[in-house]
């Protein structure tokens, strides 16, 4: 029974380290959150773009050598 307190000790501790460090923590403004969501999709569609060009280019290069 012991262990069992004492475990509960320790996650309430834990616990309450948790919450502590959770007000610490700065969360951006609305403004900052969607600017940094354009960023991201941004750049996913340009990344999305290379790629395509990039396999594109492959499979043309694949077509000359098999035909």
């Amino acid at each position: 029974m012991s262990k069992v307190k004492q475990f509960m000790r320790s996650l309430l501790a834990y616990l309450g380290e948790v919450g502590i460090e959770f007000k610490k923590i700065s969360w951006p403004d609305r403004q900052e959150l969607v600017d940094s969501t354009l960023v991201v999709i941004s750049f996913i569609v340009i990344l999305a773009v290379v790629v395509l060009c990039c396999d594109k280019t492959i499979m043309f290069f694949l077509q000359l050598v098999h035909a």
